[in-house]
């Protein structure tokens, strides 16, 4: 019997309704206890996706309206009975409403709780449980979409499809080898080779979609440097819509990394404007420089600004000599002045050029449209599968080494046994990514990310 939990399922601010959310076989009695309908009906006498309104109350009395919504086992999102109260959505009375449920017996969720129980319920696959705070954390259509394939089981769909084709060689190699006396078809090297081969390629190809999936979910790890005065901080402005960063006639006004997260078309951009590079005597500008440069290393994606009202200087120079490998974008700012700069030296050294002004916002679709394609995020399919987090990368990877380790096998001649025991450690890292074989401390890692209620 699992001890009813309970929490807050909405966010912990004054909004228009609150949900505390309880779940559990005590869940309808606990709510009974805190809630009494207008109707005169008993929670635990209602019937699954049915809703009462009444008040509801503690040992002190009655102190707001609310209607409950009673879910019955195993129709539920856990997988238990499991009762959602809507209240006015006041900190106070929220708080109130989860206190009044534990002192009737329930006990505070931990975080990811519910989810957590739908998981070991059978009514999400791991994978899909992880899916469920990517809808959450979602910050563009792209993410969201992605997300809601993989709480669809796209994903555990895919591996749950090379997990199957992985047992039946592995049951066939095992009943070949084990009743060598019985009618069973040969083990022909080639059709496993490219059995092997097939399940090889396809885990691959899910690896190589890994670095677009995690910029797609997780954001672009974006920095903004140049030399001083040179537009950075104006367009960090421009992209976060307000006034993030201090903008001056002052060259090296920038000490610090500013950071925000911004939407931009339809890719989340996690930008930090730097401290403009360049040789200084400044103490403390000389840290900024130094956080720049390390921010500048450690970013997905480089907007490398450039003044087009003058002429490309040592400094500039000396930055294109820097970020020339990375994923970079050279952004020739103030379009709305005479252009003074020799855009032809940046070209030849740098693959993709915008030319904007961040001034008057011209150019932004342009940048948007280059950002894309540059991170090939273009032509990503966002509905299918698609490995969201390092945890699933790394079974992936795993499973991929054993699989190989099956085709060298075969080819240097191991015996049959040898063979098996490699596609079975594959098939032990697939079904710990999909959740079907997992340790306790894998799903307790998993579910430590989720908030409270969810």
């Amino acid at each position: 019997m699992e001890k009813a939990i309970a929490a807050i399922s909405t966010p912990n601010a004054i909004g228009g309704i609150s949900v505390v959310r309880i779940s559990g076989d005590q869940a309808l009695t606990i709510a009974d206890r805190v809630f009494k309908s207008i109707s005169g009906k008993i929670l635990g006498d209602m019937k699954g996706y049915t809703a009462a309104y009444g008040r509801v109350f503690d040992k002190d009395g009655d102190f707001d309206d609310a209607v409950a919504l009673v879910f019955r086992a195993p129709k539920s999102y856990t997988g238990e009975d499991v009762v959602e109260v809507s209240c006015h959505g006041g900190i106070y009375v929220t708080r109130r409403l989860l206190r009044a449920m534990i002192d009737g017996g329930a006990s505070p969720a931990a975080g990811g709780e519910f989810t957590k129980r739908a998981f070991l319920n059978g009514k999400l696959s791991l994978t899909q449980a992880e899916s469920v705070m990517d809808i959450i954390n979602s910050h563009s259509k792209q993410a969201a979409r992605s997300a809601m394939a993989g709480f669809e089981g796209a994903l555990f769909k895919k591996i749950q499809n090379i997990n199957e084709r992985l047992l039946n060689l592995s049951g066939h190699l095992a009943a070949w080898v084990d009743f060598p006396e019985e009618d069973i078809p040969v083990v022909e090297h080639d059709n496993l080779l490219n059995a092997l081969g097939d399940c090889g390629t396809e885990l691959n190809d899910l690896i190589n979609g890994y670095d677009a999936g995690r910029l797609i979910h997780q954001g672009i790890v974006t920095a903004i440097v140049g030399k001083p005065n040179v537009g950075k901080s104006t367009l960090m402005n421009l992209l976060a819509g307000c006034e993030k960063s201090i903008v001056t006639e002052i060259a090296g006004t920038t000490r610090d990394v500013v950071e925000e997260s911004v939407l931009l078309g339809d890719v989340v951009l996690r930008l930090a404007d730097t401290a403009g590079i360049r040789d200084t005597e400044d103490m403390v500008e000389r840290v900024g420089v130094s956080l720049a440069k390390k921010k500048m290393e450690q970013a997905d994606l480089v907007l490398a600004v450039f003044d087009g009202s003058s002429p490309l200087s040592s400094e500039d120079q000396e930055l294109i000599a820097e970020i020339k490998d990375k994923n970079v974008i050279a952004v020739v700012n103030k379009s709305d002045l005479e252009n003074k700069l020799d855009i032809e030296y940046i070209q030849k050294r740098i693959k993709h050029i915008v030319i904007i002004s961040a001034k008057n916002t011209n150019g932004l679709q342009e940048l948007s449209d280059c950002i894309a394609g540059v991170l090939n995020l273009v032509h990503v399919d966002t509905t299918g599968a698609m490995l969201a987090n390092e945890r699933q990368r790394d079974c992936v990877q795993r499973a991929v080494s054993f699989v190989e380790e099956s085709v060298l096998s075969i080819r240097q001649g191991f015996t049959l046994d040898a063979v098996t025991v490699s596609i079975e450690l594959a098939i032990e890292d697939l079904l710990e990514l999909t959740g079907e074989r997992v340790t306790d401390a894998v799903v307790d890692e998993v579910f430590s990310h989720f908030c409270v209620g969810k």
